[in-house]
């Protein structure tokens, strides 16, 4: 018997497969649109799964970059209670403190963050790009190891010998405003590429009597959703390095809530073992050494 991703990929959308968008109609979909301006990222929050080694406990830690008019930070949640929380703005007038380091006592978690982002180089987004680095401690172990400075600093502040939790990145969210044009990239598993992400929705102003909905990935048409104010709600499977992901969209806000206007794109990595689409599952599988990955896309059509 063949193996059940082996079996789904078959009718599933190939990413990797050398395919160009050329082979489909309207191509000129999967490029950006020189009269519409993209849409712009607000904020940034990815969470990981950590476990301690020194009594396998684990901690859910959210990292959360965010981006106004008005101030930039960093925001970083322990575990379930909302007021475990570390807040950093690298902008405001009366904080400036884009290097030093913090300790904190989150109830039963002692925490101590260090960070470097007075040299750091951003993009149109909220996150740094690189020349920068953020390291958690909990309890004595490095939970988390952001940017490409991590590994020099980590040597340099902290004791040899301190031990490293595990940790994994389970799911990343990103908040975007103004069109309806929106381009990611994401990296779905360890050993796999980065993948450039486009999704546009398509409309009157550019001669269509039906709004359309395209998501491409690395140029490839993976949807295309004609008459899109009926068919608001939908998924499509992918087979992208060598794993099934489920794309999900859900633009009902866009036509039937104009006062939030919100529409949601998730894209989720499914084990072999699973053919359940993430609807039916957990994002956090404890019973389990693999954790599966989502990338969330929060997208406000402002008028």
């Amino acid at each position: 018997m063949r193996e059940l991703a082996s079996c789904f990929s078959e009718y599933a959308v190939q990413i990797s497969d050398g395919a160009s968008c050329s082979s489909y109609a309207n191509a000129s979909n999967c490029t950006s649109s020189n009269s519409m301006i993209p849409s712009t990222q607000n904020a940034v929050t990815c969470l990981y799964k950590t476990i301690l080694s020194s009594n396998q406990k684990e901690l859910v830690i959210r990292v959360t970059w965010s981006k106004n008019t008005v101030s930039q930070g960093l925001t970083i949640h322990f575990g379930e209670d909302p007021s475990n929380f570390f807040k950093l703005n690298t902008n405001a007038r009366l904080f400036r403190k884009k290097k030093g380091s913090k300790s904190c006592d989150f109830n039963e978690y002692k925490v101590e963050v260090f960070w470097d982002l007075s040299m750091a180089r951003y993009t149109s987004g909220p996150e740094p790009v690189d020349n920068y680095y953020v390291l958690v401690k909990v309890d004595s172990e490095l939970c988390i190891i952001l940017g490409d400075l991590a590994e020099e600093a980590s040597s340099k502040k902290l004791k040899n010998g301190t031990p490293l939790a595990k940790f994994s990145l389970i799911s990343r969210q990103e908040h975007f405003s103004g069109s309806t044009l929106y381009s990611t990239k994401a990296q779905f598993c360890d050993t796999g590429t980065f993948h450039d992400i486009l999704i546009r929705c398509s409309g009157e102003n550019e001669g269509l009597k039906h709004p359309v909905l395209s998501v491409c990935i690395d140029k490839k048409m993976v949807i295309r959703v004609k008459r899109l104010q009926w068919n608001f709600r939908g998924n499509q499977t992918i087979f992208l390095d060598g794993l099934l992901v489920d794309l999900m969209w859900d633009v009902h806000g866009w036509f039937f809530n104009p006062a939030s206007g919100y529409a949601v794109f998730m894209f989720r990595t499914r084990s072999g073992l699973d053919s359940r689409l993430w609807l039916e599952e957990k994002i956090v599988q404890k019973d389990q050494d693999k954790v599966d990955f989502s990338l969330l896309i929060y997208a406000c059509r402002c008028p």
